[in-house]
């Protein structure tokens, strides 16, 4: 045992104690489902015979980004059962609403257990994967170890580590770094950048496959919604703020009262990336008539402000933001977040702005740029200026759309690789599907 699983097996055993309390708390605030707060601890097992392969995504974004590449691996072997963990119980129920049937039959969700040794060992000797794979940059050390120790071969998919991340690693515990990268047997990044990263931090075999967000299909919709919002909202212009964070809400509302005179019937309405902020939202923008989603409010004349503060619905509100009626703001972008994923809205036919910060998607981002599918804006007077001219010149809009989708098909194939790539770490090779 080196010094770095030493270190991290000291550190998630006296964690262990202190975790309990904290995880009831979160069940208290509904950031935990507290009849299931065993999972957390690694109970729960529930085997099926035959192969398993693990894949973890800790949060939304890289949750549904596995719905395509589940798609891909049940389709290539139709005898695998997943074993699908995630960090947040916002994850796990739209996953479980977004999961087509015949893949939902072959998928088995659990809350992912903490990186305490004793609960990771309890979770991989009940389940026995036969291969994992993780998604992004969730990198913890005893859950690395103990899959190493068992001789369980893991792959890290859409794989990502930001400039700070990778400068922070290679500065304070560069040996560590490159001791758990050196235990993934494949390391598939979502950009060059990244693989880059990776491979200077010890994942010498990293490359880029692509960006696993960029291939999920169009955000579903309940048709008979979007034909009531559509009945009700008629030819009304509209800015959608999607995904918001704090910080982001404000500036949106001030281009919405810089555009408002100048365009009549203007309907703004901001997605909060967490939903709870809505009546935080409305505040803001007092004395706007504003209506709330959660509590049944609808976009009808006379209101300038609709906060969509609910879960699951951004097919609704991209698709009422199509070209020639409205344009779509990338939350996560005006402020230090990153940036959400700019090919959602692509997919749907709405123009794309996006804010400062893209570098969670930056290379999708840049690809946006270039082409004319997205334009940049930086604070409320460029935000007000660029919407405006999107939503008063429906042939630029129908343009950029254009132009956005082009770029949201490039990474079509990339879920049917990544999935032939992971069967490949099963004891018995892929197994692939007859014809296949």
């Amino acid at each position: 045992m080196n010094w770095g699983q030493w270190l991290s097996r000291l550190a998630g055993t006296v964690a262990g104690p202190v975790l309990p309390p904290l995880l009831r708390r979160r069940a208290a605030q509904g950031k935990e489902l507290a009849p299931r707060l065993r999972e957390r601890k690694g109970f729960g097992a529930a085997r099926p015979q035959g192969p398993l392969i693990w894949l973890h995504a800790a949060s939304v974004g890289e949750s549904l980004s596995l719905v395509p590449l589940m798609q891909a691996l049940v389709a290539r072997h139709p005898a695998l059962h997943l074993l699908v963990t995630t960090g947040t119980v916002t994850a796990a129920a739209l996953l479980k609403r977004r999961l087509p049937g015949p893949v939902a039959a072959r998928v088995i969700h659990r809350f992912a257990p903490l990186d305490v040794p004793r609960w990771i060992d309890r979770f991989l000797d009940g389940w026995r994967p036969d291969a994992v794979a993780i998604v992004e940059s969730e990198i913890w050390p005893n859950r690395t170890y103990a899959l190493a120790a068992r001789g369980i071969p893991t792959a890290m998919v859409n794989a990502r580590i930001s400039p700070r991340s990778a400068a922070a690693w290679g500065r304070w515990a560069p040996g560590l770094a490159r001791d758990l990268l050196g235990h993934f047997a494949l390391v598939m990044a979502q950009s060059e950048d990244d693989a880059a990263r990776l491979r200077a931090l010890g994942a010498a075999g990293a490359t880029c496959r692509g960006n696993l967000k960029a291939a999920a299909a169009p955000l579903p919709v309940e048709v008979a919604e979007l034909a009531r919002m559509r009945a009700i909202l008629g030819r009304r212009p509209v800015l959608l703020a999607a995904s918001t964070h704090p910080g982001e809400d404000a500036v949106v509302i001030a281009a919405h009262r810089a555009m408002a005179p100048r365009l009549p019937g203007l309907l703004t309405v901001i997605a909060p990336r967490h939903p709870q902020r809505g009546p935080e939202i409305a505040a803001l923008a007092a004395p706007l008539p504003t209506a709330l989603r959660s509590e049944g409010g609808l976009p009808e004349a006379g209101v300038e402000i609709y906060v969509a503060d609910t879960l699951g619905e951004m097919g609704l509100f991209f698709r009422l933001a199509q070209a020639g009626l409205g344009v779509s703001l990338i939350g996560g972008s005006l402020v230090p977040k990153g940036g959400h994923n700019p090919l959602e809205p692509a997919r749907l036919g709405s123009p794309v702005l996006l804010g400062p910060d893209t570098s969670h998607f930056r290379e999708v981002a840049d690809d946006l740029l270039a082409a004319g599918g997205a334009l940049r804006v930086g604070d409320a007077v460029t935000l007000a200026e660029t919407a405006m001219d999107v939503l008063t010149n429906p042939e630029r809009a129908s343009e950029m759309a254009r132009a956005a989708a082009e770029i949201a098909d490039n990474a079509a194939h990339l879920p049917d690789e990544l999935a032939e790539a992971i069967l490949g770490l099963l004891p018995s090779g892929p197994g692939l599907a007859p014809g296949a």
